[in-house]
């Protein structure tokens, strides 16, 4: 199979020729047709989080959608030729960026009707990063929730679960993406790079935050929550929320298969919908991590294998 491989952190990564693995027991083969990029690839490529991986060589990418090629001894969920999605064994090595991966299948589901496989390969972590996040922050209906860095691979998808659960949400973008999040549920757009932003704002009761910025908690109501996104919580980020009476969790996503299951019912509902910043080939994965290394995509780069 077509492979993107890096031998080293930092090293380029080109196209090699690996053998097609094959599924354990209790796992599914999937022919890969589309694969998400995510900050944490390019910060993995760049040994940002060496201590998840053993030596190299590595094989980048852990969203997926595909199709079933084989199953493992023990499967019945999944036959040969379903459509299917996930994020499976994250944080470990999952080799997304080629032509087949093994998946166990409680760490994948049933493609979304409403999603093609381009669609389905951008929403796993991202998506169940705001799911998961959500949960952790409790926001349940009527509760007002600040999503910073609205606009973003994370940010777009935890408007809308936010809003399918009835929350009021502040979302936080540069004015030009104010129409995209008007667009997307949210209920007050604030331009983050306006002085005064956050002193102006009505307190929350939650804060998703995909910049782990510790002014944050200065928008917590008292006994509020700020969850960070980018997992780990920084020193300043947990004095200012002790200083300012206010909880602070890092959240670090994890495979889920029921909450794919839930990702999906709020697509096929109509209640979610995936933003795609740009659909690039797989052998262009270099370019893929520059544009999500901007930080300044709306929505997802997904490659197509």
């Amino acid at each position: 199979m077509r492979a993107m491989q890096a031998q080293k952190y930092g090293d380029p990564i080109t196209l090699v020729e690996l053998p097609v693995p094959a599924p354990a027991a209790g796992e599914v083969l999937v022919r890969v047709a589309a694969a998400g990029v995510n900050p944490v690839d390019w910060k993995a490529h760049a040994g940002h989080v060496a201590s998840w991986f053993d030596g190299g060589p590595y094989v980048w990418g852990w969203d997926v959608s595909g199709t079933v090629e084989a199953v493992g001894e023990g499967v019945t969920a999944f036959a040969a030729g379903d459509e299917v999605y996930g994020m499976p064994r994250f944080p470990d090595l999952v080799g997304g960026y080629a032509e087949y991966v093994t998946a166990p299948v409680d760490a994948i589901a049933a493609k979304p009707a409403g999603l093609d496989h381009v669609g389905a390969a951008a929403l796993p972590l991202a998506g169940l990063t705001a799911l998961q996040a959500l949960d952790v922050a409790g926001v349940t209906a009527g509760q007002r929730v600040l999503v910073h860095a609205a606009a973003g691979g994370v940010g777009h998808l935890a408007v809308q679960v936010a809003k399918a659960r009835g929350a009021y949400v502040v979302g936080t973008a540069r004015a030009a993406n104010h129409g995209f999040l008007r667009s997307i549920g949210v209920d007050e757009p604030v331009d983050y790079t306006v002085p005064g932003w956050l002193e102006a704002l009505e307190k929350v009761d939650a804060v998703l935050d995909g910049m782990n910025d510790p002014a944050l908690v200065a928008a917590l109501k008292p006994g509020g929550i700020v969850v960070t996104l980018p997992a780990g919580l920084s020193p300043e980020m947990t004095g200012a929320a002790e200083r300012a009476g206010v909880r602070a969790v890092g959240h670090l996503v994890f495979p889920d298969g029921p909450g794919l299951r839930a990702l999906t019912a709020l697509v096929d509902a109509g209640a979610l919908r995936v933003e795609i910043a740009e659909t690039l080939a797989l052998e262009d994965v270099a370019k893929a991590h520059e544009l999500v290394a901007t930080g300044r995509t709306r929505g997802k780069v997904v490659l197509t294998i």
